[in-house]
């Protein structure tokens, strides 16, 4: 462990790791409340648009992808308000119009190459440069405001958008500011964990965090540690057995998943058996000794 930290790129994509595992979950614990745990799909498909224009024009792929997909999500709630189209077909357009936009560019552009686009599909631990990390984190620490610091408005919007609105909150402008958010969190993760898998690292730690905590703000905070412990890991074996770490981090992050699943369901199974014998034994005690409603009395 100590022989990688003495690589800068390898301190780099440490750090980068780090604010992807936080980012990540943060932003996709409301998605999954959303039901649409497959927009940051949506949104990478958009970004690779946005890294082809960057080799098209010649300039840094990140700025141009931050440009390119917020314009995605903004466009994608506009069409959910005003064309009244439902979230999925919207995600669809993102999805089709991306991916063809992407390889159009692609093509185009004089520098660009299937091994230079290679590494924004799937990361590269080695292409993290100390400009690619100062975007990172102010990236990173915008998301981390607008996940953390309104997390009490974006659960209600997000829990029930009807009731939100009846109390005030502005709906319209919270709902754009998480696409945005999220549009920006594909853009932190997409040099360490790659656009075709950052969607599977904003939604994987909050399944997983859901199968053992209880309360959102537990499952916020038990999937930001799984998310930053499973790119950490992802990332030091990447370098040791070189392969993308996009891939290790989703494959660290399922394992973990299959694991609290197999330790939690019989935990569950056992409260819930105790929650019914309690509710029968007090059913008992209330009609005053006689067998619990529902019971068949035999004469």
């Amino acid at each position: 462990m100590i022989d990688l930290l003495g690589y800068a790129f390898m301190q780099r994509a440490l750090l980068a790791a780090v604010l992807v595992g936080i980012t990540a979950p943060a932003v996709g614990i409301y998605l999954v409340q959303r039901r649409q745990a497959i927009m940051g799909d949506g949104i990478g498909h958009v970004a690779l648009t946005g890294v082809a224009l960057g080799f098209l024009t010649g300039t840094n792929p990140i700025w141009t992808a931050i440009a390119v997909t917020v314009l995605g999500a903004v466009v994608m709630e506009l069409i959910r308000w005003y064309g009244k189209a439902r979230g999925d077909l919207a995600l669809a357009m993102l999805f089709y119009g991306g991916m063809a936009g992407g390889v159009l560019l692609i093509n185009l552009a004089p520098n660009g190459s299937n091994a230079n686009l290679t590494t924004f599909l799937w990361g590269s631990i080695t292409t993290v440069s100390a400009e690619d990390l100062t975007a990172i984190c102010v990236l990173a620490a915008f998301v981390a405001a607008v996940a953390l610091g309104l997390r009490r408005q974006l659960f209600a919007v997000c829990q029930d958008e009807e009731f939100a609105r009846v109390t005030g909150l502005p709906v319209r402008l919270l709902n754009l500011l998480l696409a945005v958010t999220a549009a920006l969190t594909v853009t932190v993760a997409m040099r360490v964990v790659g656009l075709l898998l950052v969607s599977a690292l904003m939604v994987v730690p909050v399944a997983a965090a859901q199968q053992a905590t209880r309360g959102f703000a537990m499952t916020l905070v038990a999937a930001i540690g799984i998310g930053v412990a499973v790119s950490l890991s992802g990332t030091v074996y990447s370098f040791y057995v070189d392969v993308p770490p996009g891939a290790s981090i989703v494959v660290l992050a399922i394992a973990v998943f299959a694991v609290i699943t197999a330790l939690a369901t019989p935990l569950a199974k056992r409260r819930a058996r105790r929650a019914a014998a309690a509710y029968e034994e007090q059913c008992t005690l209330e009609a005053g000794g006689t067998n619990p409603p529902g019971d068949d009395v035999k004469v």
